[in-house]
């Protein structure tokens, strides 16, 4: 657990330095009057073209750090801090007039078999399984249900079920099963640094469960929203949490004082869509959310405001889905499959 704690104060710290970055650079072209480049770099790292730093902030950065590689080479030793952000975050060229992610080349291989695999393992859910989550440590999956109950299962448990040697026929290994919610169970997420589970339902709440607690089988804090919970997912550093709902602007609540805000700036064409999914990324700097009406929509981690809307994703088909690829340049995300085939596609971002 203290692992995962670090890695996610690392993860958020690494967000908070690339934005940092992006405002000096942006800073430092607009105070040159390279204003077409500012408005570049803005528009592709979703930084705002009037923040403020010093006019020669980042040059003297950049001094500094060239002098204390120049005298880490000449003893042989490298401490540079910014040595690796070229491999991860790659900016935009000075003097560019758009960022088209179109033109990276797409990365394929051959295509892979999978082997084929026997069902050894049941839910045992009275009802169809709506969602399903693993925890940050692999220890632990839950399921959400239509018939209104979460189960847990430990991994470790559901692998020795699956070996050759084990006997045949479906396994129970359910650690137990929460039955709190009165209508079906939408979406599941864990806290990225603890044994606490989450929960959005059809009746309107938001339900904190402690899997740690092995007699606990009911929620020991609840949020009463406004609206039908579809989507639910914590923020890196798990200080907050997303809710997408049948309302068309995502809720966000602090998990301290359980305070729900809601953005104050929507874009023109103003979401009129219940949200099937809200994901932030993986820094915590932006989410996105899936909407009934057919949009993908990203927004500021930090202010909440939309900063851009992809309408009719998928033409007059809802969107159901929406998650962020690791390097946090494209969207993966789906379509109902009502009236047509489902499908997944990966929206590229500017």
């Amino acid at each position: 657990m203290e692992n995962n704690s670090i890695i996610s104060e690392q993860t958020v710290q690494d967000g908070k330095l690339y934005r940092h970055l992006n405002s000096l650079i942006v800073s430092h072209l607009r105070h040159n009057n390279l204003t077409q480049a500012a408005t570049a770099v803005a528009s592709a790292t979703m930084t705002p073209l009037n923040v403020e730093a010093p006019p020669n902030k980042l040059l003297d950065l950049v001094a500094k750090g060239l002098a204390a590689e120049k005298d880490d080479v000449s003893r042989g030793t490298s401490s540079s801090p910014f040595q690796d952000l070229g491999a991860s975050l790659p900016l935009p060229r000075p003097g560019a007039t758009a960022i088209d992610f179109s033109s990276l080349p797409d990365l394929k291989g051959s295509s892979k078999g999978f082997p084929k695999h026997e069902t050894r393992h049941l839910s045992e859910h009275k009802n169809v399984a709506r969602c399903a989550r693993f925890s940050p440590d692999g220890r632990f999956v839950a399921t959400g249900s239509a018939d209104t109950s979460i189960k847990l299962f430990e991994v470790s448990k559901i692998k020795q079920m699956l070996l050759p040697d084990a006997k045949d026929g479906p396994v129970r290994s359910v650690v137990k099963t929460y039955y709190d919610h009165i209508q079906p169970v939408n979406d599941l997420d864990f806290h990225p640094q603890g044994t606490i589970l989450v929960s959005g339902a059809k009746d309107q709440t938001i339900k904190f469960f402690d899997v740690s607690k092995t007699n606990a089988k009911r929620s020991y804090r609840v949020i009463q929203d406004t609206h039908n919970v579809r989507s639910v997912s914590f923020h890196p550093s798990g200080d907050f949490l997303l809710a997408g709902t049948d309302h068309a602007i995502p809720h966000l609540y602090d998990i301290n004082t359980f305070q729900c805000y809601l953005s104050a700036n929507v874009p023109d064409n103003s979401p009129n869509g219940a949200i099937n999914q809200v994901r932030y990324s993986c820094t915590g700097a932006m989410y996105v959310t899936a909407s009934k009406d057919g949009a993908i929509r990203l927004w500021d981690g930090i202010t909440a405001n939309c900063v851009r809307s992809i309408t009719a994703a998928h033409g007059t088909a809802e969107a159901t889905s929406a998650i962020f690829t690791r390097d946090q340049s494209k969207i993966t995300n789906s379509l109902s499959s009502i009236g047509k085939k489902n499908r997944r596609e990966k929206l590229r971002l500017m």
